[in-house]
């Protein structure tokens, strides 16, 4: 069973061979304690028992069972024997430029782009995998996983093809379960996501988005909420508050200064809707987080 990539410097995790992508087994005893990185997360149950302990709530795990997580989300497992999960995890970066595509598939678009945002859920996306699909998945995560021991150079499409089929395979049993049509965006929807990821801190309103890409305003909303179950300015508060956990973890920046970089300039206004989304003020993330996170490098060709 292989170990993944994981080295510690100064009580910071971090993934040793630079990947931008990387899937493997991780086998817990006991408790593993709450942590959070900044990368996608994807865990796969395929053996054991244990507890998923996140601002959902615990949820004991079964065979099958897989958990999405999006950058800065905390969570941990307690009550395992045994338990068995394949891992794969992917950087922003590359869900950004390779995977930017994604955003246009109704599939692969609810799956990572607006189904953990999504009726209340902060982040976190679960679904049950039957007997074949997870057989399906763990085929794409082995050739993944050994894929690990190649130079990069020579195989970044082999690690992003397998990433996609992997992707794609969760993405069929996720939106099998929600109701027909979730995913389907509009362009300007995917324009509107993009315009706001790309100025964080512009203090953007409805009436200027809308203007932006000639529409009316409740138009735009309908449209949006058609996409992603959330209005315009909802999702750029999920996207806001992801950027500030992730500065509160990577860098030194005082906390003033983060909500002003991410668009909340209030302090007061930032501190609520940090804790709103995460359950925990900025500077008790920070402080239980920072020693205890995980992290991806940026990419370098370890062969």
């Amino acid at each position: 069973m292989a170990e993944p990539p994981v080295e510690n410097s100064h009580a910071m995790l971090y993934f040793s061979d630079g990947s931008l992508a990387y899937a493997g087994h991780y086998l817990h005893e006991g408790l593993h304690p709450v942590h959070t990185h900044s990368f996608v997360e994807v865990a796969v149950m395929t053996g054991g028992e244990g507890v998923h302990h996140s601002l959902a709530g615990r949820q004991r795990l079964v065979v099958g069972d897989v958990i999405l997580l999006r950058p800065g989300v905390w969570h941990g497992y307690d009550d395992c024997r045994h338990l068995d999960l394949y891992n794969c995890c992917f950087s922003t970066e590359l869900l950004q430029r390779e995977l930017a595509w994604t955003r246009a598939d109704p599939l692969l678009g609810y799956l990572l782009w607006t189904g953990p945002y999504s009726d209340q859920r902060r982040g976190i996306l679960t679904t049950r995998l039957g007997p074949d699909l997870l057989a399906e998945c763990v085929e794409h995560l082995d050739a993944l996983d050994r894929l690990r021991f190649q130079p990069v150079s020579r195989h970044r499409g082999d690690i992003i093809g397998r990433l996609s089929l992997f992707l794609s395979c969760l993405a069929r049993a996720v939106v099998d379960g929600v109701e027909a049509g979730a995913g389907q965006s509009h362009p300007a929807v995917m324009d509107a996501m993009r315009m706001m990821e790309a100025r964080p801190a512009h203090q953007w309103t409805l009436t200027e988005l809308a203007e932006a890409l000639h529409l009316a305003p409740g138009y735009l909303v309908r449209l949006f909420k058609s996409a992603t179950g959330l209005p315009p300015m909802a999702y750029l508060s999920r996207h806001r508050v992801e950027l500030a956990a992730a500065r509160l973890l990577h860098t030194d920046d005082a906390i003033s200064r983060i909500g002003e970089s991410v668009g909340w300039p209030d302090q007061n206004y930032f501190a609520r809707r940090f804790r709103a989304h995460y359950g925990l003020s900025a500077s008790a993330y920070r402080s239980r987080f920072t020693h205890n996170s995980v992290r991806l490098r940026t990419w370098a060709d370890p062969g």
